[in-house]
């Protein structure tokens, strides 16, 4: 499996930022996907995550009203569109694939699959 995120930057506060991960490897649909991100010296924490369908999604509540995950099937990409971007939403951001067929899984442990990350800095 491959998943080759993209998009990221340095935006200002308020501003806005499209990620998009490509996949491949594996039926993309049939696989719940997420994004995660990772301030340095700190965990990794999920921020959105969407079912295989793309009907059934989860937000971080940090990131919810101003962040939307979704995902197109036919193209094999992930997107996470984030608007009104704050100082505190810098990081380098992951998109990773479920490895089973759970429908929403929000844990680490349940994605096996990790694209490289691309660094989001919103200045203030």
């Amino acid at each position: 499996v491959q998943l080759q995120a993209s998009g990221g930057g340095l935006v200002q506060a308020g501003g806005s930022l499209r990620l998009s991960c490509a996949a491949s490897g594996r039926t993309f649909s049939n696989y719940a996907m997420g994004w995660f991100r990772q301030v340095s010296g700190k965990e990794r924490e999920v921020v959105a995550a969407i079912n295989w369908s793309g009907g059934t999604k989860y937000y971080a509540p940090s990131v919810k009203g101003r962040f939307t995950i979704s995902r197109d099937n036919a193209k094999n990409t992930l997107y996470l569109q984030m608007n009104i971007l704050k100082p505190e939403d810098t990081a380098v951001y992951y998109c990773a694939q479920a490895t089973d067929f759970s429908n929403l899984p929000t844990m680490e442990g349940d994605y096996g699959y990790w694209g490289q990350g691309t660094q989001v800095t919103v200045s203030s």
